[in-house]
């Protein structure tokens, strides 16, 4: 009898394990006040909105947020190798550069700062999508357009995957900022998780090719 049952826990183990082997999509966000809610309740912002949707489409995706309001690209550098230690994410996604940018940070060290926050998440064994960030035009269009190509030039190099900035459907509309006119209000918040979704789902989809 004994033997019997030790038989069946094998193949129960044997049968199940495929399911409890089954990786959850861990995706981790490096950015800056516009993912970590700046200015709302941590309830209304776009991250925690996103993860509810998951949970109530029972998606296998974890979105671990590390972002930090006013964090810049050097200032992430200093923390990226305890995250990914801690985290452990099978996906980062970079949000970084619109206060390196308000500060006029020179775009080579932009790129550099960018390059190694994607070379250090590749090298944890993560796949990494860097946002295409863009900033008021106060610095002239020259430093810009130097700024919002800069994205695309570390994708290349890196191979990582370029995500659309998600302020695109909002900034553009009074009615969904804060009165910095910086941020978005409660209101955009579910226009940026829907946004952010579709666009979440496609390069999932990108890295299971």
């Amino acid at each position: 009898m004994t033997r019997f049952f030790l038989k069946f826990f094998v193949v129960f183990l044997l049968t199940v394990q495929p399911f409890s082997s089954f990786a959850k999509d861990k995706i981790m966000i490096i950015g800056d006040s516009l993912s970590a809610g700046y200015g709302l309740e941590q309830a209304q912002a776009w991250v925690n909105l996103l993860q509810n949707k998951y949970v109530a489409q029972q998606k296998p995706i974890e979105i671990i947020n590390t972002a930090i309001s006013g964090q810049t690209t050097d200032n992430a550098l200093l923390k990226i190798d305890a995250w990914l230690v801690a985290h452990q994410p099978s996906h980062v996604l970079i949000e970084l550069g619109g206060n390196d940018g308000i500060r006029g940070f020179p775009i080579k060290l932009l790129q550099k700062h960018l390059k190694e926050l994607v070379t250090k998440s590749q090298q944890a064994g993560a796949h990494v999508a860097l946002m295409e960030i863009q900033i008021p035009p106060n610095l002239g269009p020259r430093y810009t357009t130097m700024f919002t190509d800069s994205y695309k030039k570390v994708a290349d190099s890196t191979d990582a995957y370029l995500m659309p900035y998600f302020m695109e459907p909002v900034a553009v509309d009074p009615t969904l900022m804060q009165d910095d006119n910086l941020h978005p209000n409660a209101k955009a918040q579910p226009i940026i998780r829907d946004f952010m979704d579709k666009e979440i789902t496609a390069w999932l989809k990108h890295t299971k090719k």
